[in-house]
C-alpha cells in the first residue's frame, strides 16, 4: 500500500490549486481524477456555456443591428462552428492545467477511480486497469454532481439532454422544451432562443426564481418573455412520449390538472405568453435541467464512516471537515451553494487552516453568485425578504437599468439595479443587478460589505462618467441621509 501525507479525489476547482499548494509544501499528494481535470467548471460548466453564451450575444446583437444604424442581409448560425469553437476554449482551458500538474514536484496526478476500502484507506483503479490501494492520514473529496433526472413516465425512453449532452448538438432545436426553471435552464433557454430555437421553460414551482424578491424575479421573466420564450410556471412533466421525429410532453397545472400533449407549438413566441399555460407541447428537444445530484454514490463512504445527508451530499462541519478526523468535503459534493468561486474559497479555507493555522470558517459566507442571462443578475447577501425575515429595520434602494446612463447609451437598458440596506448604520447588507454588466457592478457593492463602505458613501463617490459603476450614485440617492 502506499502512503501519501494527502490523496485529493476529483480535480474541480478546489483539487487542483490545493494539490499543487500542499505539494509545494513538501507533502506528497495523489490527486485522483476520473476522466478530465478541472471538474465540472472547465469541462461541462462555466468555460464551455460562457462560450457559447458569447456565441448566443453575438446573433442577438447581428438581429439589433438596425437599432445601431448597421445594416446586415441576413446571417446564418452554423453549430458546428460554435461547437468547435466551444471545444477549443474548453482544451485551451484544461491542457495548461494538466501540464502544470504533471509538472509539479511531489505531486502524483492519478487518472482512474477512486473507491473507500477501509478507514482511510482508497483503492484506485486506473484507467489502464491497474489497481492501488493507498492511504494518508488527510484526503479530501471534491467529486462535484451530475443532472438529476426526474422520474418522468417515458423520459427514459426518449434522447433527453442534459446540460452536458446539449452542449454537442451539431443542429439549432427547432423547439426546446427545458424541464425545470434553475439558472442553468434559464442561461441555455435565452442561448438557443437567440440561436433560432422556440422555447418552453417548465418549472414545477408556482413561483418563478423563488430565490430571489418578487420585483427581481418578475422583471427577470418579463425580459426572458420579450425575447420570446414562453414560461409555465406551477407545471409538471407527468410524462413523455414520442410522436414522430417530435416528442409530446403531457402537462399538468394545479388549476387545470393534466392537458394532453399533442398540437404544434409552431410560432409560439407570437403567442399572448402570459397565457399559455395550459398549451399542449410538442418539442423537437427536451432538455432536463432539474437540480443536480452528488456524485458519492460510488465512493463506498461507509467504508471509511464518512456521513452524508438524505440527498447523499457529504456532511460537513463550519471547518469542511466531515465527521471522520482529517476528511474533508470541498466544492459541490457538500451541498450547499453549487458555484465555481465557492468550491475555490473552500481550498483556501482547508489550505490556510492546516499549513498557517488560520483557523477560517465557511460560517457566515454571503450568498454571491451571477445568472449569465442577458442581462446578468448579480446577487450578493440578503435579498429584501430574507433582510425582513431576520427582523432587521433596512430600506431598498431600486432603480431601472434604463437610468443607466451607459446602458441606455449602449441600448442595453432592460433589468433593475436594488440593494438592501441597514437603516442603522447605513451598511449595505445585499444586491440584486440585474442589468448588464450586472456582475460586475455586483462586484462593487460586495467590495464594499466587505470594507464596510456605507451606501452614502458610494451615494457621494466620484466614479468616472460614463461607466456602469457610478449608477451606484443615482441608486442610493433616493435613500437621504
Amino acid at each position: 500500500m502506499t502512503k501519501f501525507d494527502a490523496i485529493i479525489i476529483g480535480s474541480g476547482q478546489a483539487a487542483n490549486p490545493l494539490a499543487k499548494k500542499l505539494a509545494n509544501k513538501g507533502w506528497k499528494v495523489a490527486l485522483i481524477e476520473k476522466l478530465w481535470v478541472g471538474g465540472t467548471c472547465v469541462n461541462v460548466g462555466c468555460t464551455p456555456t460562457k462560450t457559447m453564451i458569447a456565441s448566443g450575444r453575438v446573433a442577438s446583437l447581428v438581429k439589433r443591428s438596425k437599432e445601431y444604424g448597421i445594416h446586415i442581409n441576413g446571417f446564418s448560425v452554423d453549430m458546428e462552428a460554435v461547437v468547435r469553437r466551444k471545444n477549443a476554449v474548453v482544451l485551451a482551458s484544461r491542457e495548461p492545467s494538466t501540464k502544470s500538474l504533471l509538472e509539479t514536484h511531489n505531486l502524483s496526478l492519478i487518472f482512474g477511480t477512486a473507491v473507500f476500502s477501509g478507514p482511510k484507506e482508497i483503492t484506485v483503479t486506473r484507467q489502464d486497469g491497474t489497481v492501488e490501494s493507498m492511504t494518508a492520514e488527510k484526503i479530501f473529496i471534491n467529486t462535484g454532481t451530475h443532472a438529476v433526472v426526474p422520474p418522468i413516465t417515458g423520459l427514459d425512453k426518449i434522447n433527453y439532454l442534459t446540460s452536458t449532452t446539449i452542449m454537442e448538438l451539431l443542429e439549432v432545436p427547432t423547439h426546446l422544451a427545458v424541464i425545470g426553471g434553475s439558472y442553468i435552464a434559464l442561461e441555455f433557454g435565452q442561448l438557443f432562443r437567440r440561436l433560432g430555437s422556440e422555447v418552453t421553460i417548465i418549472e414545477g414551482n408556482p413561483h418563478f426564481l423563488q430565490k430571489e424578491d418578487e420585483d427581481i424575479a418578475a422583471k427577470m421573466k418579463e425580459i426572458l418573455e420579450e425575447d420570446g420564450i414562453r414560461i409555465l410556471t406551477g407545471t409538471h412533466v407527468t410524462e413523455v412520449t414520442g410522436a414522430g421525429k417530435m416528442t409530446r410532453l403531457t402537462l399538468s397545472t394545479a388549476d387545470s390538472g393534466a392537458v394532453a400533449g399533442g398540437a404544434s407549438t409552431t410560432g409560439l413566441a407570437n403567442q399572448n405568453l402570459s397565457t399559455a399555460a395550459a398549451s399542449p407541447l410538442l418539442a423537437s428537444h427536451v432538455l432536463v435541467a432539474a437540480g443536480r445530484a452528488p456524485n458519492t454514490a460510488g465512493l463506498n463512504t461507509a467504508a471509511t464512516g464518512i456521513e452524508l445527508d438524505p440527498h447523499g451530499f457529504v456532511k460537513v462541519n463550519d471547518y469542511l471537515e466531515t465527521n471522520v478526523a482529517g476528511i474533508y468535503a470541498l466544492g459541490d459534493v457538500k451541498g450547499g451553494p453549487a458555484f465555481t468561486h465557492i468550491s475555490y474559497n473552500d481550498h483556501i479555507v482547508v489550505y490556510k487552516n492546516l499549513v498557517e493555522n488560520a483557523g477560517l470558517s465557511i460560517a457566515g459566507r454571503p450568498p454571491i453568485y451571477c445568472m449569465f442571462t442577458d442581462p446578468e443578475l448579480g446577487r450578493i447577501g440578503l435579498t429584501e425578504k430574507e433582510a425582513k425575515e431576520k427582523g432587521l429595520e433596512i430600506k431598498v434602494a431600486t432603480m431601472a437599468a434604463s437610468h443607466i446612463a451607459r446602458a441606455y447609451e449602449n441600448s442595453e437598458d432592460r433589468g433593475m439595479l436594488k440593494a438592501i440596506v441597514n437603516a442603522k448604520d447605513k451598511t449595505i447588507l445585499g444586491a440584486s443587478m440585474l442589468s448588464s454588466n450586472g456582475g460586475e457592478l455586483m462586484s462593487v457593492l460586495q467590495m464594499a460589505m466587505v470594507g464596510g463602505i456605507t451606501y452614502d458613501i458610494l451615494r457621494d463617490m466620484v466614479f468616472a462618467h460614463p461607466t456602469y459603476a457610478e449608477a451606484l450614485n443615482n441608486l442610493f440617492a433616493g435613500l437621504g441621509e
